[in-house]
């Protein structure tokens, strides 16, 4: 495991005596900022399809998605237990009644010893917060927002049609249930300096969150963001300034924040750009080899600024 980051696998292996593996499922959600209790058109930048291989096939029940997963999981990395991660769209966007059944249906597996719920910071009313209460009480919860940028004219330029102020209200809400709390983020988002990201990284530094996920901003076929490519190219990050930037922003966590993920794992088939032409691990590695280049690590400038 690396020693310069807080990894999702060594997150695991400290808290549960088995190998546990994340199984991610479509559970048939929209999103309010698509089917119009919001807004219209959704993030100009999302297509589901581009991240998650259950939303490119007619959809299935969520036993079936889950029995393939464990035995995708089983017979590739040993696996022995799993969380269920509501992936797809917005997973608490519907009445409570349907959301206890689809929760409900995810953990009546015995070897299912968790759930992580992907949302928006502006669909947790407190109904759902009380729902999700009972499984925080029961089973191994996570709750990841989406929130890209603390920037509110980048979101809105991105039709994510919420603000930083929700998502504050979001983490506040939900830090009172003692959730874990993950929050998405986006490096390279169109507009966006070094600088801007960097700000990013120090709010979220801030607000002592439980886990984290980086993204590059990659182009994906058919979306708003890439007819606009068509017309007025978009830059996005070349793999050689992405690293750093990576870095840059771990530096600035608290070393407590479990780093999920540290980039975009897409199909390439429906990717416009960046098209790195690197596998996952030899990223990794590389951003591995910057931190040692640097004798750095996550968290390093929060203690360097604390000193």
């Amino acid at each position: 495991m690396t020693p310069y980051y807080r990894s999702y696998n060594r997150y695991l292996k400290e808290h549960f005596p088995w190998k546990v593996y994340k199984i991610p499922i479509d559970a048939g959600f929209s999103c309010p900022n698509i089917d119009g209790t919001i807004a219209y058109g959704g993030c100009s930048y999302c297509d589901n399809k581009s991240f998650s291989p259950n939303t490119r096939t007619a959809p299935r029940p969520i036993r079936d998605q889950i029995r393939s997963g464990m035995e995708f999981y089983r017979r590739r990395f040993g696996a022995e237990k799993f969380i269920i991660y509501f992936q797809a769209f917005t997973n608490t966007h519907g009445p409570v009644d349907h959301l206890k059944g689809l929760y409900d249906e995810a953990l009546a597996h015995p070897n299912v010893v968790g759930l992580s719920i992907g949302t928006r910071p502006d669909c947790v009313p407190e109904p759902v917060l009380d729902l999700l209460s009972d499984y925080h009480a029961r089973t191994h919860l996570w709750i990841e927002y989406g929130l890209q940028s603390v920037h509110d004219g980048t979101v809105a330029d991105l039709n994510r049609a919420h603000s930083y102020a929700q998502f504050l209200d979001a983490v506040e809400r939900t830090r009172r249930r003692g959730f874990r709390i993950c929050a998405h983020v986006i490096l390279g988002l169109p507009g966006e300096t070094s600088g801007m990201m960097m700000e990013t990284a120090e709010e979220l530094a801030r607000l002592n969150l439980d886990g984290i996920k980086i993204h590059h901003l990659y182009i994906a076929k058919n979306t708003a963001l890439a007819k606009l490519h068509e017309c007025r190219p978009i830059k996005t990050l070349p793999l050689e300034e992405y690293i750093p930037l990576v870095c840059d922003f771990l530096e600035r966590m608290p070393a407590s924040i479990v780093v999920e993920r540290l980039m975009g794992e897409l199909n390439k088939a429906y990717v416009v750009a960046p098209l790195w032409g690197k596998p996952k691990s030899e990223i990794l590695r590389r951003i591995d080899q910057e931190f040692e280049r640097r004798g750095s690590h996550q968290g390093k400038r929060r203690l360097t600024s604390v000193t």
